[in-house]
């Protein structure tokens, strides 16, 4: 083969190792040493080991073509074949454990030419199309040829062949070409071993075996979620990117973080010069072990489409035409309005919302702008409407707004209850973990009002379906609470020793009210009383327990209390501390948690510390060389109202987009129009910046380097392959914009904003750029206590001290259903697609997802008249949309769902201004609404539809810079 070399930043590699390279079974550490000779040389490994990976130890390469490091041992192809002293026949090396005192010889004559005449066997029935083929120089059917010393086939094509096996291209992402599949099974084991979607089979059987995608089906119709396993482990080019196909095999590659879900996998972006040919996952990457999903592995087109904006532009108002200008224009226009605003309505009317998609040093640099620069603490994230009750609750509870484990964790576990969260189409690759573990026997409860893949899907099923009713999530946590602490489930010693006794017995007190009762809230929840009594005596009693939590707990008017009464459950069951328990929460984008750790709210500085905290204040104040304001800001809302009333009239957005993904869209976008000047900084012209003065070209995660932390508290480091587009990384801009407003930031690089970081934030104090590069990632807290990181939060005791429970009183959400508003809409996310879609339906991915669609009951859908795939109108007390209908079973009778991953479906023109009583995160799940059949799109998409087209006109007049 070709020994190309490729730079994986920052270490030097070979293109094997982005291969599936290794082989056979690992064994235990812990397990007996066992010492054996092979080839002449001596060697010891754990009892276990395989022949193939003990030979690998001391750098004998056996060759191989189904073995894989990623797959369990199959010894199907019979080319890693050793000799064994005393022993029959040549037994496989990759299936074979080592013994005491076994002498292996892994190559001689004998078992050469048994190679020879394998390797010969499977090239009769191959294509010989080396030199053209896209796997060439990265072929290990190649490789073996070569390695085995095969010269030539004396079998010839005349006889019966695959050859003329017809090509599937349905994928958008690659083919799949049966005449050069050797059927070694890699890719169906792949599918069911490390996705566990079951989508691949062999069908027929000897010479008529061949892989088939479900039911013979092509692969874009198939079961497939095109995570990539199967092409990742596919020896020859029978399974192969379309992008490699096109542009070749690529020549160098560099590590970096995926910029989708709170996952934060790690890629290799493999590259020719300045352009990315493909993502590999990375099997070193913590979060991810190799393993990907469809937006990662092959949805990164958005980083270099047609649409995005890499030139400044400015414009008066928003009903004229853009002009392009350059970046100290752009920048100095910028700062002048803000300083006028500021000027004429004072200092707290200027603001500023950070994103959970730009890296920490971005996200810092935002809120220190903010703080430093405009003065005030008029600083929000999106993060708002999505987890903000997960740091309240938390934090309230255990001492630290985070999650207690590393996704990892998840394979110690024995019982896993997830509520209000979909893993396997919100956080993929953690979904294939989690139902890896529940194919080797966890149990699992999921609490959720529809019924999600969790539920049932091949090999996995959950004992327990809680499908509640939206809205009623602290009515089910006090009834399983309540049957724990009446049955005398609770972990009495744990609690004692962990918890503080006070908060503990008044909680018990009120969840063991008959009013919490499972029989008492089944009328409220609509579960059974019976299945809420199982599920938990399960959780309590079926050993480590823990807890899965997504949007559907948070985006609630009592969000943050179900946060609470997840962690009393928690801690009241002993649940917390170690390996397989834990209260987790599944962050939706790739930097939420990271967003919040940089001290994006309004009310806190980085690392969860109080602005009125004089002692914290002074550090920044020290640090920054400011005085700094001790009263929280304005939140997103506060906002929004405070631009209606004439009183907030400057923001600065970078990477979010509130005109989409915020509720209430007309009341948001009456906002935007109220204000003087909106900055926007992003890739796209997207709804938000429809409504700026200033757009400031940003940098995807391909452009820039810094760190993401991810929902176990990961810090990875994100690394530039290729330069931005607009001229400026994220932070270069911020830069800019704060020296314009005459405070100075100064700095060279990303690691540099770390440093500073690192020294004002206790959890962070123990990070660098240093340290990230020779761990690979960190899990905070890291500091002179773990020095190390943390994967493990509350081990011996709890962050706070002792655990403090809270009573968790139930409180109806003010939006009720009526005759006028009879069903209750609640939204979710799809697999292809993210969050508002800006980058997703700019790659091929829309192919599965090219519109939103309101899931409706057969029974709702029957009593209005309503066809599978027909237009209908929701409206709500706050708006009206129209979307096309998916009958669904998976809907139960008075529910309805749709995503939001489209503009033009204006999911959030119907959802209310409700949010959660702490931290005012919007009630996205419940709203109530009426579902009728209709011919033609809302008043308000017509409105929209007016507007874009207005807009994008606008933009396409835009003037050249230079231009008058």
């Amino acid at each position: 083969m070709v020994q190309s070399h490729w730079r994986l930043y920052p270490v030097e590699v070979n293109t094997m190792s982005l291969r599936e390279k290794d082989y056979g079974t690992p064994a235990s550490t812990s397990a007996k040493p066992v010492t054996l000779e092979i080839d002449g040389f001596s060697v010891t490994v754990p009892e276990g080991t395989s022949i193939m990976r003990a030979a690998a130890s001391i750098g004998i390469e056996i060759p191989k073509l189904c073995a894989t490091d990623s797959l369990e041992p199959f010894g199907s192809c019979r080319l890693c074949v050793v000799q064994i002293e005393g022993g029959r026949g040549l037994p496989a090396s990759c299936t074979t454990p080592v013994g005491e005192g076994m002498k292996v010889v892994t190559q001689n004559e004998r078992l050469g030419g048994l190679r020879r005449n394998i390797m010969e066997l499977y090239i009769s029935d191959h294509p010989l199309d080396c030199l053209t083929c896209s796997a060439n120089g990265n072929c290990e059917l190649q490789d073996m040829a070569g390695k085995v010393g095969l010269r030539e086939v004396r079998y010839g094509y005349e006889g019966e062949n695959h050859l003329q096996s017809e090509k599937d291209t349905s994928n958008p992402y690659f083919t799949f070409e049966p005449s050069k599949c050797i059927v070694c099974s890699r890719c169906v084991r792949a599918c069911s071993e490390v996705q566990g979607t079951f989508a691949l089979t062999i069908e027929g059987r000897g010479f008529d075996s061949k892989v088939s995608p479900s039911q013979n089906q092509p692969f874009l119709d198939s079961e497939c979620v095109s995570c990539g396993a199967c092409v990742q482990a596919c020896p020859t080019a029978t399974l192969m990117e379309k992008s490699v196909i096109e542009q070749g095999q690529p020549e160098h590659g560099i590590v970096t973080t995926c910029a989708y879900c709170g996952v934060g996998c790690a890629f290799v972006a493999e590259m020719k010069g300045s352009e990315v040919v493909r993502m590999t996952p990375y099997k070193d990457g913590g979060a991810n072990h190799g393993h990907s999903c469809v937006k990662g592995r092959f949805a990164f087109g958005y980083a270099t489409h047609k649409d995005r904006i890499t030139k400044p532009m400015i414009r008066e108002k928003i009903t004229d035409a853009w002009r392009e200008v350059s970046w100290e224009e752009a920048i100095g226009y910028a700062a002048s309005r803000f300083k006028a605003i500021q000027e004429k309505y004072g200092r707290q009317s200027v603001g500023g919302i950070t994103s959970s998609r730009c890296t920490n040093e971005e996200t810092y640099l935002v809120q220190k702008l903010v703080r430093a620069g405009f003065g005030n603490n008029n600083v929000d994230t999106c993060a708002r409407v999505c987890h903000s009750p997960t740091g309240y609750g938390l934090k309230r509870t255990l001492g630290e707004s985070s999650g207690t484990q590393n996704f990892d964790s998840v394979m110690k576990s024995d019982v896993i209850l997830v509520i209000g969260a979909n893993p396997t189409d919100g956080h993929p690759v953690f979904g294939s973990l989690m139902k890896k573990r529940l194919r080797q026997g966890a149990k699992l409860i999921v609490a959720d009002p529809r019924n999600i893949d969790l539920v049932k899907s091949p090999h996995v099923q959950a004992e327990y379906h809680l499908k509640l009713k939206p809205g009623t999530n602290v009515a089910l946590v006090n009834s399983l609470a309540h049957v724990i602490v009446t049955e005398g489930l609770l972990n009495e010693a744990y609690v004692a020793e962990r918890c503080d006794m006070e908060s503990y017995a008044k909680w018990k007190s009120f969840v063991a009210e008959e009013r919490n009762s499972p029989e008492a809230m089944e009328a409220v929840t609509g579960v059974a009383a019976d299945a809420v009594r199982g599920a938990a005596r399960l959780y309590a009693t079926g050993g480590n327990g823990a807890i899965y939590y997504g949007l559907g707990v948070t985006e609630h008017s009592q969000g943050s209390t179900t946060v609470i009464g997840i962690a009393n459950l928690a801690m009241a069951t002993g649940n917390v501390g170690r390996e397989g328990v834990g209260v987790n929460p599944l962050r939706g984008q790739n930097n939420v948690q990271g967003s919040c750790d940089m001290g994006s709210f309004p009310h806190e500085l980085p690392g969860y510390r109080h602005v009125s905290e004089p002692a914290t204040r002074g550090l920044f104040e020290k640090e920054w060389g400011v005085t700094l304001e001790s009263e929280p800001g304005l939140r997103i809302p506060n906002m929004f109202s405070a631009a209606l009333d004439g009183t907030f009239l400057g923001l600065y957005v970078e990477g979010e987009d509130i005109a989409q993904s915020d509720p209430d869209t007309q009341h948001v976008l009456s906002a935007l129009s109220a204000m003087e000047c909106v900055v926007v900084q992003d890739l796209f012209l997207n709804e938000t910046a429809k409504f700026a003065h200033v757009f400031l070209p940003g940098s995807s995660f391909l452009e820039k380097d810094g760190t993401f932390t991810n929902a176990e508290r990961r810090i990875s480091r994100v690394r530039k392959v290729m330069a931005p587009l607009g001229g400026k990384a994220d932070w270069e801009v911020t830069q800019a914009l704060s020296n314009a407003l005459g405070y100075p930031m100064n700095y060279k690089d990303p690691s540099e904003i770390m440093d500073e970081i690192a020294r004002l934030t206790p959890q962070f104090h123990g990070v660098s750029y240093a340290k990230l590069e020779e761990k690979g990632s960190i899990q905070w807290p890291c500091n002179d206590e773990a020095p190390e990181g943390t994967p493990l939060m509350h081990v011996d005791h709890f962050v706070r001290g002792k655990g403090l429970f809270q009573v968790t009183e139930y409180v109806p959400t003010e939006e009720r259903t009526s005759s006028k508003y009879p069903l209750i809409l609640t939204t979710g996310r799809i697999l292809s697609q993210y969050n508002v879609g800006a980058q997703t339906r700019r790659t091929a991915n829309t192919a599965w997802h090219p519109e939103d669609r309101l899931e409706i009951h057969p029974h709702d859908a029957e009593d209005r008249g309503i066809k599978d795939g027909a237009w209908v109108g929701i409206k709500s007390r706050s708006g009206e949309t129209v979307l096309r209908a998916l009958v669904s079973e998976r809907m139960q009778p008075g529910v309805v769902y749709t995503t939001f991953h489209h503009p033009f479906s204006g999911a959030n023109v119907i959802t209310t201004d409700n949010s959660d009583w702490a931290t005012n995160c919007p009630e996205y799940k419940v709203t109530a609404v009426q579902v009728l059949p209709v011919t033609q799109p809302s008043e308000w998409q017509q409105q929209y539809q007016e507007f874009s087209e207005q807009q994008q006109s606008l933009l396409e007049q835009r003037a050249p810079v230079g231009a008058a």
